[in-house]
């Protein structure tokens, strides 16, 4: 489990891609500070587990399921990435509860840049995440926790201030680019144990 609050900026320093996954090799200090083998670490927004760790870095690995299904596909070398370590009990919830599964690859729109933020608007890739997201809910867009500013016909609309302009790789998201998406797991609990409700109480 994650709070969406980046730790740091990590730099991808090897990618070893195989016929049906990847192993993953990323440069960091803040969330190497007391990582282990077997540690969970968010990397864009994908839970991933340390599998190695080096001078400086750590590999983990990356399965079929998670390359087709969220953008470490698409991870070069040099390429930066927004890293967060498991939150524990004591961790304050500065963002939201954020599981690092993603449900979906969504792409940037535009970018409006503001006074001292940037309205940035991204495109769902199943509408039917949709129902999942409400005016100032929550979502996470590549790891990061963030305010839903509006919902859109085909996705929603985010306000970055500066912290997460200067700390994240949404600083740097451009029209075009894809970004992982994790909707409130809450939302989700809440829709299935209504259905089931429902279900229940049809006669």
């Amino acid at each position: 489990m994650f709070t969406g609050i980046v730790e740091e900026l990590g730099t991808v320093r090897a990618v070893e891609r195989g016929t049906e996954s990847a192993r993953l090799t990323v440069a960091a200090e803040v969330v190497l500070a007391d990582a282990a083998g077997g540690d969970s670490i968010a990397v864009n927004g994908c839970c991933l587990t340390v599998a190695d760790q080096g001078d400086g870095t750590f590999t983990a690995d990356v399965m079929l399921a998670t390359l087709e299904r969220t953008s470490l596909g698409d991870v070069v070398d040099g390429a930066p990435v927004n890293l967060e370590r498991a939150a524990t009990l004591s961790t304050r919830l500065g963002g939201h509860l954020v599981q690092g599964h993603v449900d979906g690859v969504g792409t940037v729109v535009s970018r409006e840049p503001g006074e001292n933020w940037d309205v940035v608007t991204v495109d769902l890739p199943d509408p039917a995440l949709g129902r999942y997201l409400v005016d100032q809910g929550s979502v996470a867009v590549d790891g990061v926790s963030l305010t839903v500013l509006r919902t859109t016909p085909t996705g929603f609309a985010v306000s970055l201030i500066p912290e997460t302009l200067a700390r994240t790789t949404l600083g740097h998201r451009q029209p075009g680019d894809r970004v992982n998406l994790e909707v409130d797991v809450l939302a989700k609990h809440v829709e299935k144990l209504l259905g089931a409700r429902a279900t229940a109480v049809t006669p």
